[in-house]
């Protein structure tokens, strides 16, 4: 097989621009660049499941499907210095003892210590132990409680080695609770310290794809430093809005507009077509599928820098992009969906007490829907496939019953590509091997449903079967509540 061309399409779509057009046996650049992705599709999907990350494979959970993976603030200016995108020197560090050392090696002066979770409001967050409240932590890192002198913020401004680690000490061990980590907060186990900047203006910078327009757009606004949620509830025609084609990148022009738009000017102008360019480039190149800078200050001196930033990717492209997959960081995970991603099951934490074990995403959501309907509350969201197999069903039953909220299991379950008759031997041989103390409620439809539900009936163990799925989800919320009781 020739070697395939594992560059990102919109490369592949430039160097086929380059491409003559016609002359023997040279296709056309748009021919290219089909016939490379089409190739590449093929290669990697006519692969075993194992070798690409799929299904039963055991490979690292950063090449498993979990639609999206994030970075740290540290590790997504790594990748912006990279791209070319100016960034604040910093140095990330585990110990208070290296942040004063960090302090020295950046020169002194005003330095920021920076709270490294995978959530947004640090600034705002409080970072508490376990005798502190967590309901009373999140109401004031939401701004409904006033802050006790001396609670330490998420992100803390120094001027002195001292302070640095003094400030890391406050931080390094504890949980981090923002408005967007809930009361259960996240656990704080490295800080970046990073060189403070006189700052002449703050702006907001955001890539994302657009579905409507089925391309990313990126966004800018002049109001930096704030939720672009709410500038776009309060004050929407601040933010512009710039389609960008995949195959060619910001252009240009698009990028001088943007500027103008940000009302950057004269040197910083330049300085700031340079800064987009390079921006959208990385979210391109690394198959991001979201991309903030807020704030992007305006220094005194006016130079450009992402002062922070967040960056995600694609968790399907990283395959092709072992440097982001390898920033995995796993205590930032939720484990029951670390632990499902590793098996190929689709897996959300939801807080409910009712478990679902379901095959297929869209038949997921309606029986979740018709849990809470009938007076259940789902506890997560769990589709094993298409081609469930004992070794999944089994997984999936001890990741639902590894929660303590659990008080009742539903397995809904179509058997239109496995025969419901195979479904039900695994669902049996499953059920011997787990301790399942709740009650178990199993909807089966499709291919041989009848003589799978009459091998589950005639089982012996304690499974309730159910006609179709109104039955299943009035059983399941009953035995939830009887279980409860």
């Amino acid at each position: 097989m020739r070697d395939l061309d594992m560059r990102p399409l919109s490369a592949l779509w430039n160097a086929a621009k380059r491409g003559k057009r016609g002359g023997a046996g040279r296709p056309s650049g748009l021919v290219t660049l089909v016939s490379s992705a089409r190739a590449r599709y093929n290669h990697f999907h006519a692969r075993a499941p194992a070798e690409r990350g799929g299904r039963g494979s055991n490979v690292s959970p950063a090449y498993q499907v979990r639609n999206i993976m994030k970075v740290h603030e540290y590790q997504a200016k790594e990748l912006l210095q990279k791209a070319g995108v100016a960034v604040p020197a910093g140095v990330v560090v585990t110990t208070p003892a290296e942040a004063a050392k960090a302090y020295d090696s950046l020169g002194g002066g005003l330095i920021v210590v920076k709270a490294q979770v995978h959530a947004g409001g640090r600034g705002k967050g409080v970072a508490v132990g376990p005798e502190v409240d967590r309901d009373e932590a999140l109401a004031i890192a939401s701004g409904e409680k006033a802050r006790p002198e001396g609670m330490a913020k998420g992100v803390q401004l120094v001027k002195s080695a001292a302070d640095a680690e003094k400030a890391a000490a406050s931080l390094l061990g504890k949980t981090l609770v923002t408005y967007q980590t809930g009361a259960a907060g996240q656990k704080i186990s490295k800080v970046l310290v990073t060189v403070g900047h006189d700052i002449a203006r703050e702006l907001y910078l955001g890539l994302a794809v657009d579905r409507n327009l089925k391309c990313p757009v990126l966004m800018a606004s002049t109001e930096g430093g704030v939720e672009i949620e709410t500038v776009a509830a309060k004050s929407p025609e601040k933010i512009h809005r710039e389609p960008i084609d995949v195959g060619l990148g910001l252009a240009d022009f698009q990028a001088r507009k943007v500027c103008g738009a940000l009302g950057l000017t004269g040197a910083t102008a330049k300085k700031g077509v340079v800064f987009l360019k390079n921006f959208v480039k990385l979210f391109l190149e690394k198959d991001a599928s979201l991309a903030e800078i807020n704030p992007l200050i305006v220094t005194d001196s006016g130079d450009v820098l992402a002062l922070d930033c967040k960056l995600n990717f694609d968790d399907n492209a990283m395959f092709r992009h072992k440097d982001v997959a390898g920033m995995l960081d796993e205590s930032e995970e939720d484990p029951a969906e670390l632990r499902a991603s590793r098996t190929g099951l689709s897996y959300v934490s939801l807080d409910g007490d009712i478990a679902c074990l379901v095959n297929g995403a869209g038949l997921a959501m309606s029986t979740m829907d018709l849990i809470k309907y009938h007076g259940g509350e789902p506890a997560n969201f769990l589709d094993v496939g298409g081609g469930a197999d004992k070794s999944q069903v089994l997984e999936g039953f001890r990741i639902l019953l590894s929660s303590d909220r659990v008080r009742a299991v539903l397995v809904n379950i179509f058997g239109g590509i496995m025969k419901c008759d195979i479904i039900a031997a695994a669902l049996l041989a499953a059920y011997d091997e787990i301790d399942f103390r709740v009650p178990l409620v199993v909807r089966l439809e499709g291919t041989n449903a009848e003589l799978g539900r009459s091998m589950l009936d005639k089982s012996g163990r304690k499974i309730i079967t159910a006609e179709g799925l109104t039955d299943a989800a009035r059983k399941v919320v009953a035995a939830a509540k009887g279980s409860a009781a």
